[in-house]
């Protein structure tokens, strides 16, 4: 492996765009017609980490018998850049997933930011949130702890463990640090209370299970499990696997996404 010479000024090649689909800059890519269902919610989404804890969230809903929470499930294809078509750069100009349309307000309200669509839905519905000032506040301290800190997950240790195409011992030893760092946090906090944010099953529990828990059993990455010694963690094993059995979480996990016409 060559040494890396610092450029003065740093230039993409273009060559990249085929293997990452990423490029430098924002906006839409291609003139795109996304289906519109009949359903209150409209789901854009695949079932990654972050996208599958908004088809959890409302599956929750669902088991909860909450009215008015009906949602059409659509498949963002990024491996195929559908995140980059113009109808859905309109509502994530982001182009990320996953992105929610709430139809049922007029005019109607669009959302991205899985962080933001899981608080949205807990305040519309008064749902998997506390409503008093301390558990409100923790739920809200984990929630976007967790959206802090899931890049060191994915885009750093996932990355770097998973698909960069050689291994490379600084950004492995450096990712793979700091989300022992971040399991070992968790840990502790489940080793004093049932749920991460308290008594109680919330939004920080599907936001950070979607990352943590199944990393934790050992389903985002193959070999991760014995890689960071996933058994060292016992609390937060106990939390994942109980989370894991909720009925909604399996019905989110294997929720079947539409196909969008190309």
């Amino acid at each position: 492996m060559g040494t890396y010479e610092l450029p003065k000024v740093w230039k993409w090649e273009e060559e990249n765009s085929n293997k990452t689909g990423n490029n430098p800059t924002a906006g839409s890519r291609f003139e795109q017609k996304l289906p519109v269902g009949e359903a209150p919610f409209q789901l854009y989404s695949l079932g990654t980490p972050n996208g599958v804890k908004i088809a959890i969230m409302f599956e929750e809903l669902k088991e909860l018998k909450v009215t008015g929470a009906d949602y059409d499930l659509y498949l963002i294809n990024i491996g195929e850049g559908d995140q980059f078509g113009s109808d859905f750069v309109k509502i994530n100009p982001n182009s990320k997933i996953p992105a929610l349309v709430d139809q049922s307000q007029s005019p109607r309200l669009e959302i991205f930011e899985s962080g933001s669509i899981l608080l949205y839905l807990a305040d519309k519905f008064n749902q998997l949130i506390p409503t008093d000032i301390h558990g409100r506040t923790e739920t809200l301290n984990w929630l976007f702890w967790q959206m802090g800190a899931g890049p060191y997950v994915g885009g750093g240790f996932g990355h770097f463990f998973a698909y960069a195409p050689e291994p490379m011992k600084y950004p492995i030893d450096r990712f793979t640090m700091e989300t022992k760092r971040q399991l070992d946090l968790l840990d502790q906090t489940l080793a004093e209370r049932p749920y991460i944010a308290g008594e109680t099953y919330t939004i920080a529990d599907i936001a950070i299970w979607s990352w943590y828990g199944q990393l934790a059993l050992g389903t985002l990455y193959e070999g991760s499990y014995e890689f960071l010694n996933m058994d060292e963690y016992t609390h937060l094993l106990e939390w994942a696997n109980r989370i894991v059995e909720r009925p909604a979480v399996q019905r989110g996990l294997k929720a079947e996404y539409q196909p969008i016409e190309k």
